[in-house]
């Protein structure tokens, strides 16, 4: 299992949080997802083949922009 964490800037409100809950977690891998509106971050718990990849493009689908550069992989 591999934690990631994205900050996500646009962040900010429960409604920022449910929209990206709502897109990263029923993808295929994802076992939990954590949206912290303050620190305006995604955590998510995955499987080694869900890629950072397609976790950007799953929040940037939601209409929020995901910096690259500030993708951590754990």
């Amino acid at each position: 299992m591999t934690s990631t964490t994205l900050s996500v800037p646009e962040i900010h409100c429960g409604h920022c949080k449910q929209a990206i809950e709502g897109a990263v977690g029923p993808l295929e891998g994802v076992q939990a997802v954590e949206v912290d509106v303050d620190a305006r971050s995604v955590r998510v718990d995955h499987d080694d083949a869900v890629t950072v990849r397609a976790l950007v493009d799953a929040i940037e689908d939601q209409g929020y922009d995901v910096p690259d550069q500030d993708a951590l992989a754990n």
